[in-house]
């Protein structure tokens, strides 16, 4: 069964910095694609970055330069490191694989800039 477990969210006043963590199990990790999301309140989900089994990496254009999308295959575990960040950064950010035709989510992790 499928297990995505996000942590490392928080309160962090602008210009700061972040690191999120995505534990996964219940599939092989190092083949499928991972992508982080965000869902700020009142707005629809929004893919912020993606990172395939090779490596390859896609960010949305807002966080170009400032995120970080990276794998640890040994770990089953995907990161998004956050830096730079700004207010319109705040959101619920979640984890997210496509496996056998079904998303999968993780219950996410609160991000909060502000001073």
């Amino acid at each position: 069964q499928v297990q995505l477990v996000e942590s490392g969210g928080g309160l962090v006043q602008p210009g700061g910095s972040l690191r999120l963590s995505c534990a996964a199990s219940g599939f092989t990790f190092n083949t499928y694609p991972m992508r982080w999301y965000r869902q700020a309140p009142g707005k629809e989900r929004e893919l912020v970055a993606a990172i395939s089994s090779g490596g390859s990496t896609n960010y949305e254009d807002s966080v170009k330069g400032r995120f970080t999308i990276s794998r640890d295959n040994a770990k089953n575990t995907v990161y998004l490191q956050m830096n730079s960040l700004k207010p319109e950064d705040t959101a619920v950010y979640y984890c997210n694989v496509y496996y056998s035709g079904l998303g999968y989510w993780g219950q996410g992790t609160q991000v909060t800039v502000s001073s």
